[in-house]
């Protein structure tokens, strides 16, 4: 597979922080973090699952580590009381997209958690559109439920138009809510500038890239022609294992698969 358009690369790979989360718990901490995902050989991060942080903090400490942050996972009161602080914040680091990382649609009412999240995240988005950011919906299984013979996912991308929100698709949660990732991220092709690599084995077990069961020849070739611009390796579970050990495994076999 080949993935540069001379010296450029087409997609860029990068750790997502939740990984590593319990090593974020003080700044302290969350600074060797960031040294340690800059060692493996990521040169971009997606800030979740942290300590509080100051952006100016932030921002130094990744250009102390050759880092950029191309999205974040934003706690939900920070979305609704003050969107356009969070879009300001994220200026001070550079950072684009501004992802709300779970909401529960696992619960029986979906009508109340449609109705809930359109009432408040559609002004979120329009707010962090406004302000120079794109608002990114990260999905787990609940979504693939179907609500009036159609999705949820569904529902929330007609709802809400794509000049206001993309989505971060997960390969594991797709796969977990019973569809094909390769499928979604080709239909919601334009609205997928990031996605997360994360492989599925048997018994729902969360694995390192290429140690699963997921297609990700079909996931690479699908982002590509998508137009996703960052796939960021995510592994919520380690299952024991280290977490730095397996962002190392997958870096390797992004790297082995003609990723930089």
């Amino acid at each position: 597979m080949i993935f540069w358009r001379g010296s450029v690369c087409i997609m860029e790979i990068g750790a997502q922080l939740y990984t590593v989360r319990d090593f974020c718990k003080s700044l302290e901490d969350f600074s060797e973090t960031l040294k340690k995902v800059a060692d493996i050989g990521y040169k971009y991060v997606q800030v979740s699952g942290t300590c509080e942080f100051d952006a100016l903090w932030l921002k130094n400490e990744l250009e102390k580590n050759s880092l950029k942050c191309v999205l974040t996972h934003t706690a939900t009161d920070k979305l609704k009381e003050d969107s356009v602080k969070v879009a300001k914040d994220h200026d001070v680091f550079d950072c684009e997209y501004v992802g709300l990382g779970w909401y529960d649609f696992r619960e029986d009412d979906d009508t109340y958690c449609l109705d809930e999240f359109f009432d408040t995240y559609k002004d979120v988005a329009k707010n962090l559109k406004d302000n120079g950011k794109y608002f990114m919906y990260h999905n787990h299984d609940g979504e693939f439920k179907r609500y009036k013979n159609k999705l949820i996912i569904d529902w929330l991308a007609e709802t809400i138009p794509e000049s206001d929100m993309g989505f971060t698709l997960d390969t594991y949660w797709i796969q977990a809510g019973g569809a094909d990732p390769a499928f979604w991220i080709e239909k919601f092709s334009g609205r997928v500038p990031c996605i997360h690599l994360k492989d599925f084995s048997f018994g729902r077990k969360m694995s390192v890239i290429g140690e699963g069961n997921i297609n990700f020849d079909r996931v690479f070739k699908k982002a590509e022609a998508a137009g996703t611009k960052y796939m960021l390796v995510e592994q919520d579970d380690c299952n024991g294992e280290d977490p730095f050990v397996c962002l190392k495994r997958s870096y390797e076999y992004l790297r082995a698969c003609g990723f930089r």
